[in-house]
């Protein structure tokens, strides 16, 4: 807003100066015999009518691109948690995939008996266990790593260039942040944990093939007990 302000009082400046400019010009050249009054209210008015017009020509181009961006990002955002939804998550992991020769890792995170918290305390209580721990991933992964709600309570988290020893110990960073967590639900504290599957890949690969390696892998965490990570198999 301040910058479309800024051009358009630089623009009205200039284009003011410059007709006093020419307005001078013609009185010196042409002042015998000439209407110098007239000659430059034709000059000037059109410049000072004008200006305001394409300052609010540019004040609605900018209107439109915030709005653009506004949409595209409610698009992209998982509404509960502020992460991104499904569809933004993979789109812009693969476009990380294709354009890194490093690789990534991606850890596939469910959390460990969900159901149970809404079926004992509704819903509602689901949803701020899910805003809690989604507000977990995002604060301990900041840019240009990618946390995505992926459906339910299962969330995303690719780390790119990471291997997947690295990948592990962020996993298990995370699963221990989780489970300090301090979660009441209706007055009665509920212990949260999760399980994680991590697959890592120093080349080139696709969404779809890290995605069901780590799959691969919080099945067998679940498997195992819960609250557990596990590393994929290499491909």
């Amino acid at each position: 807003m301040l910058r479309i302000y800024r051009v358009t009082g630089i623009l009205t400046a200039v284009s003011v100066i410059a007709s006093v400019v020419v307005t001078n010009l013609i009185m010196e050249t042409f002042s015998a015999g000439i209407n110098v009054p007239g000659l430059m209210t034709a000059i000037i008015m059109p410049v000072l009518l004008g200006t305001p017009a394409l300052g609010i020509i540019m004040f609605k181009h900018e209107q439109l691109r915030v709005a653009n961006e506004q949409l595209q990002l409610l698009a992209a955002t998982d509404w509960l948690t502020g992460c991104l939804n499904r569809g933004a998550f993979t789109r812009q992991v693969s476009q990380a995939l294709d354009a890194a020769t490093a690789g990534g890792a991606l850890l596939i995170i469910d959390i460990d008996h969900f159901k149970t918290i809404n079926d004992n305390h509704g819903h509602d209580q689901g949803d701020d266990a899910l805003r809690l721990i989604a507000h977990t991933f995002t604060s301990l992964c900041a840019s240009p790593n990618l946390v995505g709600r992926l459906g339910g309570e299962e969330f995303g988290i690719f780390l790119p260039g990471a291997t997947e020893t690295e990948a592990g110990n962020w996993a298990e960073t995370i699963r221990d942040a989780v489970a300090q967590l301090s979660f009441c639900a209706n007055g009665s504290h509920c212990p949260l944990s999760v399980s994680v599957g991590v697959a890592g890949s120093q080349g080139r690969t696709d969404f779809r093939t890290l995605y069901r390696r780590a799959d691969t892998g919080l099945y067998r965490a679940k498997s195992a007990g819960r609250d557990r990570i596990e590393i994929a198999a290499a491909a």
